[in-house]
């Protein structure tokens, strides 16, 4: 699908044609759209198809007058089930009078910009609004990190109520999702040290700045990542010992259970073999040996709590 923006008196309004100055966003293309696109605006297909490769590196690129810059935003998928977060490579092109972004599905990040998220957003300024998807790219980053911080407390708090194979699973796929979320912004954080260095932005003082907040941003939901992948893996350690510990409580209390019964067991089976017994004349035989069989279980019993192992 192809969507397209223009910038009037401060507004972005939807265009049904490309323009100079406008801003194509690309959602899922096909190749007809790709090449309708391309060869419009002169571009290399090849630099469209690289931001839809889920496979994709951070990265920049430049080619006869067109920049590249890629770099991976993060996706929340529900199932009806369970909420998962991911990434996916984010394109972002620049040519001489327009600004081109490419996803591989719907993403949160272009809806910040059309949902007006983005203040002073102007489609004519291209490295501009490249640096604005770049700052909120990163600030997604961190709204998701809380999000994911808030949902482990909560299967947490479940955990401490009844340890099920659901939250734990829970659990893992958190863990997995803060796994990427670190690694997509360590790449990131390439991608926007490089773009300091390069003449990206060294003739507008404002931009310098933006990127500079950019990079912050970005480093900051580095090290949030780390702090909640740390605190979510020793967590799940913790829990991984409870259980154990709990299992081998269990254990503990049926071998006890077991060697309790086994005591009256051996009793009644003694007096119930075929041959001459105590007691087999006696009227009150059966109290007898039933006494005593209470009174080696109960022996059993008081030996297991002195021990304990009830």
């Amino acid at each position: 699908m192809i969507s397209i923006y223009l910038t009037d008196c401060g507004r972005l309004l939807e265009q049904d044609q490309i323009c100079p100055g406008a801003w194509i966003h690309m959602s899922a293309p096909n190749e007809k759209e790709i090449g309708r696109v391309c060869a419009q605006l002169h571009v290399d297909p090849d630099l469209v198809r690289a931001s839809l490769d889920e496979e994709e590196r951070s990265r920049i690129e430049q080619e006869d007058g067109t920049t590249l810059i890629l770099v991976d935003t993060p996706v929340v998928d529900n199932d009806g089930h369970a909420t998962y977060y991911s990434t996916i490579p984010f394109g972002i092109i620049l040519t001489g009078e327009n600004i081109i972004t490419v996803c591989l599905k719907d993403a949160a990040l272009p809806r910040a910009v059309t949902g007006g998220q983005v203040k002073n957003c102007s489609t004519k300024k291209q490295k501009r609004m490249a640096l604005q998807f770049l700052y909120r790219n990163s600030t997604l980053f961190l709204t998701l990190l809380r999000q994911i911080d808030k949902a482990s407390n909560q299967v947490e708090n479940e955990l401490h109520k009844s340890m099920q194979n659901k939250e734990l699973i829970q659990m893992l796929g958190l863990e997995k999702s803060l796994v990427y979320f670190s690694t997509s912004l360590k790449g990131n954080e390439i991608v926007l040290e490089k773009l300091l260095r390069m003449n990206f932005v060294r003739d507008y003082p404002e931009d310098t700045d933006l990127l500079e907040d950019v990079i912050i941003e970005n480093k900051q939901a580095i090290e949030m990542s780390n702090i909640y992948r740390d605190i979510l893996s020793g967590t799940m350690d913790a829990f991984a010992s409870v259980i154990s510990n709990n299992l081998n409580i269990v254990m503990k209390l049926l071998a006890a259970v077991t060697i309790i019964l086994t005591v009256p067991t051996i009793v009644f089976g003694l007096w119930g073999t075929n041959v001459p017994v105590p007691f087999e004349h006696s009227p009150f035989g059966f109290v007898i040996v039933l006494g005593l069989g209470l009174l080696a279980t109960l022996a059993a019993v008081l030996l297991a709590k002195g021990r304990k192992w009830l």
